[in-house]
């Protein structure tokens, strides 16, 4: 936990540089495919820092972690018994390949477009989506989509309300994560009610 924590430290004294915006996109991408902390972390600070400017790091960091997952459906594709099993291994996500091969099946890119949202662990779909030949373009759309909505919200509540956001969104967020998956599942049902 010790060196999660300082991990955690490091990837916040970013937001305290000039290079803050361009270690956002780095940890956004990298995140995608192997690394641990996830980028909301410096979306915040950097988005309370400056208000401003939060749509723009929310930008950067949506098109950051869009291309990480990328590189984490390649490794799924043409690394996974090199990169792809150590680094599943590593955050011991084994045993839940299996459960993600069956959400596949079911819901295809939907389960993408969850996972990118929600604090399951992208990573873990990024991969598997290589691994199982999920079609590319919809991988692509549905990270793009989920992870695009999951960083403007953050910023759009920093936006809206200030620095004193911050406390809410780190105590609240797996609920408002929750909230937004249930409203996110719904909005999928009316899409695939509508089109059969």
């Amino acid at each position: 936990m010790k060196l999660f924590r300082n991990l955690y430290d490091w990837v916040l004294s970013w937001a305290h540089t000039r290079f803050g915006t361009p270690a956002l996109f780095g940890l956004a991408f990298c995140e995608s495919s192997f690394f641990p902390i996830p980028p909301d972390v410096l979306l915040i600070a950097l988005s309370v820092s400056r208000p401003k400017r939060a749509f723009y790091y929310a930008l950067m960091c949506s098109i950051g972690s869009i291309l990480g997952g990328i590189l984490g459906y390649l490794i799924g594709v043409y690394f996974m018994d090199l990169l792809g099993w150590p680094i599943l291994h590593f955050y011991e996500l084994e045993s839940k390949f299996e459960v993600v091969q069956n959400l596949f099946q079911k819901y295809d890119a939907w389960a993408v477009g969850v996972a990118g949202f929600t604090p399951i662990p992208y990573k873990l779909f990024t991969i598997a989506s290589g691994a199982f030949s999920i079609n590319f373009a919809v991988f692509v759309i549905a990270s793009a989509i989920s992870r695009s909505a999951r960083f403007f919200l953050v910023s759009a509540l920093i936006y809206k309300f200030g620095p004193r956001i911050q406390t809410t969104i780190d105590r609240y967020f797996n609920l408002l994560t929750l909230l937004f998956f249930v409203l996110l599942i719904f909005g999928f049902l009316v899409v695939k009610w509508a089109i059969h």
